[in-house]
């Protein structure tokens, strides 16, 4: 029986939507002849998760600074899921495989593969479409179906429909070496993480100024969407870095995202260009954006922003 390692997250104390998605796609993927193993960082000892088809394991992982671990520590967590005889092991792009796939991964010796688009079964071996050069082209590749550590898109695949089921989650201590420690972490309350939303609402230097920002938030209030900026945005601290989308920033991607008066240069491009719809609205006609968009609006964003909050409110 093949064992697989998931590493989940949790908002609060529920799953995160994109751990449930990737939940469900292995657990068609894989049917029953297979034993998972979730492992959590600061999650809860006992959580509801889809019911899966296979025997599932859960192990909260206590180590001294969380995803703050030294690297001394998750060699020690590396150690511990090599004694389980784990045959591969999946993480969702979050800062959960951020911190931990590539010290897993160097201490066990597993082939790594990040941006995993496609993933078939061949014998015993997986076929695998992966996103490369900043989502420019894809990659076909041909690999043994163990001792791999695949890191799949936020989103990828999609919810299991299967009724919900308590697991408890068994501690696993790592010892730390106590060189640091973390005196506080501040977290941004009160809107919707980039990560997460299946909407978002992004706006460029075509705002012209940070004080009209009102009509972007007034928007993403109506969709239920998160907002985002450009990075020369967020370089002029127009708006905070954590909203900041692109190759150097976070890379989203939502069902739906609208962007305002933004270009479409190929660093903003390479941290969306996995939505699932790209809506862009621009005055320049010759944006680059629109090449690259399901939906184009040419025209002045500050009057068609509005009248397009309007209409939603309406429906």
């Amino acid at each position: 029986m093949k064992k697989i390692a998931i590493f989940i997250d949790f908002k609060g104390t529920e799953l995160s939507s994109y751990t449930r998605t990737l939940l469900g796609f292995a657990d068609t993927f894989f049917g029953s002849e297979v034993a998972y193993y979730l492992f959590s960082f600061a999650g809860p000892k006992q959580a509801s998760i889809p019911q899966l088809k296979g025997s599932v394991i859960g192990y909260q992982i206590n180590a001294g600074n969380s995803l703050f671990a030294e690297t001394t520590e998750l060699r020690k967590l590396g150690d511990q899921i090599s004694a389980l005889s784990i045959d591969e092991i999946w993480l969702s792009k979050s800062n959960t495989s951020d911190s931990v796939a590539g010290i897993i991964s160097a201490t066990l010796g597993f082939q790594i593969v990040p941006n995993i688009k496609q993933i078939t079964q061949k014998g015993d071996s997986y076929l695998i479409q992966k996103s490369i050069f900043s989502g420019k082209a894809t990659a076909h590749s041909e690999l043994s179906s163990s001792h791999f550590v695949g890191i799949f898109p936020k989103g990828f695949g999609s919810d299991s429909n299967a009724a919900s089921v308590e697991v408890n989650f068994e501690s696993l201590d790592l010892e730390t070496s106590k060189k640091y420690s973390i005196i506080k972490v501040d977290t941004h309350e009160g809107s919707i993480p980039l990560p997460e939303a299946s909407i978002v609402v992004g706006a460029g230097r075509g705002m012209k100024d940070p004080g009209n920002w009102g009509i972007i938030e007034e928007l993403a209030q109506t969709l239920h969407a998160a907002t985002a900026c450009s990075k020369p945005v967020s370089d002029i601290n127009w708006r905070p870095h954590h909203e900041h989308v692109g190759q150097t920033g976070i890379k989203i991607a939502p069902k739906l995202y609208i962007a305002c008066g933004i270009s479409g240069a190929i660093q903003h491009l390479a941290g969306v260009n996995g939505s699932g719809k790209i809506v862009v609205i621009n005055q320049d006609p010759e944006a680059p954006f629109f090449k690259h968009a399901d939906y184009g609006i040419v025209g002045d964003l500050f009057d068609v922003v509005p009248r397009l909050t309007k209409i939603l409110k309406e429906i």
